[in-house]
């Protein structure tokens, strides 16, 4: 019944629709019967302007009904004041209203639920889409000026330890007295980063874009297809699109470099373009590229890449180093013919040598510290250890004669880490946790996939101002924290930060800042991302070898690193079950365990000189005093009473215990 109510209501507004629309498409008609007279004799338009003149009478016999489309009209709508069964339900047929448009569409979403390929390599694909992003942040970031250079250099106050023991070298690198980096460089192991081979492929999976090497270290080395160079495999014969199993196959004999060392399960990484480091820069053979460190000011830049116009030659490229600020054109020019020459050795012995094997080792840790970080940043360099400091000094002699006079030898017979306070700072690096100087705390987690760094006020609470102030000032005290955590660790990976949230926008654009800052001291290869919905900063690290925490641990055997024990059955864990325990911890380990209300021979004796004082015992007396000594004391006791009598009636003159299930604590006093 409502719904037909609701139609018969609908008609009268449907006739008054049609004839609104009847004079006007009338009215549309008249421009066109307008311009078919136009064609007519000038006698026959003036005859029908003139009938055009009188008005005419609408006939309304000549009107044709049309259904109306009932797209025309807008779909009705219950208002506020109508009641709940008032309401229509209108179903409309969609079956006809897909247009191209919409199949185009449906056919694009049926093929989006099949996985997609990239058209050519993806890893070349991920590589192009890193290199667009690193510009686009360089663009945001700008350029540093001479004036912020000159001011973030002289802010910190930089020494490096040295300290020489009989199987491994350890060096520190202090910021302001604060370590922010430690390395370790043993005398059994060494790294393989920068060492090149002459590898031999052992097998090609184009699935996953890589190849195995042997490069004679026991495990293969992987070569991924990013990092494979595509002008030497074209030189080689390899044409058609970029691909791995087209420039490589089984048997082959390739000249890789190590990028990164073996970790766990993983074998070394590789790269096929071959890049010699210098003091001041580094060599690429065969790169038509050359770049300069964005960590120099605009002045700097233009100025050494103006020497290198002179100085590199055509058939190679250059990345210029930060610490080639303020060289000579001879130094640059002596770095130069020295890493051409060294390359030319490795292609020599690459044309004898049989795969695989080595042509080409870097220096031990110890020198490659000095020449990629020791500069004219730092104060001073405290070394101790006569085989340290010789080998330090003759590299310096070479590279960077004016250095020299910043050695200093240690002559103390303390530890050089013990003074300057290196091992202290290792110790709470070591630590899950890390305290702020004004009282907040850092989480730093580690996981397969990532690292989890979590901010918190802690005992922070701020000194006037609001909420909003407290928690941005202990966020910048956080981000400084936060990278000498990272450098110290070496921690790579992806790395998300928790900063505690914060209303303004101001003060995040603020964290943000500082943290980018304290970063542009961090020479390891970083980026960071912008900050996501939920708060949290993401960033990226470059991993190069061991972190410090497995560098000072080792894997529980027992519980395989996880810091728990799996049973086959549910354990049950009840207050009973572990009060005890923490009983017996909280109570003091130092001293011996004691019956409860047990009688030592120490109380035995302290109640017995008690009982004695309080007895009125007079002192032994004299030969001369004998007789009168004889007589009773005041109030007749006797004074030959023994001291097992006075200790058994102080005993008898304690309480008596309670009856047995009346207490807990049953208080037993024995005479023994």
């Amino acid at each position: 019944m409502v719904t037909r109510k609701k139609e018969d209501q609908t008609e009268p507004k449907k006739k008054s629709a049609q004839a609104k629309k009847a004079p006007a498409a009338k009215a549309a008609a008249k421009p066109e019967k307008k311009a078919a007279s136009t064609k007519k004799p000038a006698k026959t338009a003036g005859r029908s302007a003139a009938k055009a003149d009188k008005p005419v009478a609408p006939t309304t016999t000549s009107l044709v009904f049309q259904a109306p489309d009932p797209g025309l009209f807008p779909a009705w709508t219950p208002g506020p004041d109508s009641a709940e069964g008032d309401k229509v339900v209108r179903r409309r047929s969609r079956a006809n209203r897909k247009t191209g448009l919409d199949e185009k569409k449906t056919s694009e979403s049926t093929d989006s639920g099949q996985p997609q390929k990239v058209r050519g390599s993806t890893r070349l694909e991920a590589k192009r889409q890193r290199r667009r992003d690193g510009r686009e942040g360089s663009r945001r970031r700008g350029t540093v000026t001479e004036t912020e250079f000159l001011a973030r250099r002289e802010s910190v106050d930089r020494v490096m330890v040295v300290r020489e023991s009989t199987d491994r070298t350890q060096i520190a690198v202090l910021e302001d007295n604060v370590v922010v980096e430690h390395y370790v460089a043993r005398s059994e192991e060494s790294s393989l980063i920068g060492n090149v081979y002459l590898g031999r492929v052992q097998n090609v999976l184009p699935s996953m874009e890589a190849a195995f090497v042997d490069i004679g270290r026991g495990r293969n080395a992987v070569l991924y297809s990013g990092e494979v160079d595509w002008d030497a495999a074209a030189e080689g014969g390899a044409t058609g699109p970029r691909r791995i199993e087209l420039a490589l196959k089984s048997g082959d004999t390739v000249l890789v470099q190590v990028t990164k060392d073996p970790v766990g399960h993983k074998g070394a990484r590789l790269t096929s373009q071959i890049s010699l480091p210098g003091r001041y820069l580094v060599f690429v053979p065969g790169g038509a590229m050359n770049g300069i460190s964005r960590k120099l000011p605009d002045k700097e830049r233009a100025r050494l890449k103006a020497i290198l116009k002179q100085v590199l030659p055509e058939s190679a490229g250059v990345i210029v180093r930060t610490a080639a600020e303020g060289a000579t054109e001879e130094q640059l020019t002596n770095d130069v013919e020295r890493l051409q020459k060294q390359w030319q050795e490795i292609s020599a012995q690459a044309e004898k040598a049989q795969a695989p094997a080595l042509l080409h080792s870097e220096p031990d840790l110890l020198v490659k510290i000095i020449r990629d970080v020791f500069n004219e940043d730092f104060q001073k360099i405290v070394i101790s250890g006569s085989h340290a400091a010789t080998t330090i000094e003759k590299y310096l002699s070479q590279v960077a004669p004016d250095l020299i006079s910043r050695m200093e030898h240690y002559t103390g017979d303390a530890d050089p880490f013990v003074e300057y306070r290196v091992n202290e700072g290792i110790a709470k690096a070591l630590d899950r946790k890390v305290w702020l100087p004004s009282g907040g705390s850092l989480v730093i987690d580690r996981t397969e996939a990532m690292t989890v760094v979590d901010v918190n006020t802690g005992k922070f609470v701020g000194s006037g101002g609001n909420l909003e102030e407290t928690v941005t000032k202990n966020n910048l005290e956080a981000a400084e924290e936060i990278v000498r955590q990272l450098r110290l660790r070496d921690i790579g990976g992806i790395i998300v930060v928790d900063f505690i949230d914060m209303v303004l926008e101001s003060n995040r654009d603020l964290v943000l800042q500082r943290l980018m800052e304290c970063l542009g001291r961090d020479r390891t290869k970083h980026q960071v991302a912008e900050v996501t919905s939920l708060g949290l900063v993401q960033m990226t690290r470059k991993k190069l070898g061991l972190g410090l925490l497995e560098t000072f641990s080792e894997t529980c055997e027992v519980c395989q690193g996880r810091g728990l024990l799996v049973h086959h059955e549910p354990v049950s864990k009840s207050r009973s079950d572990n009060a005890p325990a923490k009983k017996r911890k909280s109570s003091g380990s130092s001293q011996p365990a004691v019956a409860p209300h047990q009688i030592t021979d120490d109380a035995r004796n302290a109640i017995a000189q008690i009982a004695k004082s309080t007895v009125g015992q007079t002192p032994a007396p004299s030969p001369e005093e004998e007789k009168p000594a004889s007589k009773p004391a005041r109030g007749g006791k006797k004074t030959s009473a023994k001291k097992p009598e006075v200790l058994d009636s102080v005993l008898a003159a304690l309480p008596e215990p309670p009856a047995p299930g009346t207490s807990k604590r049953r208080r037993r006093a024995t005479s023994g």
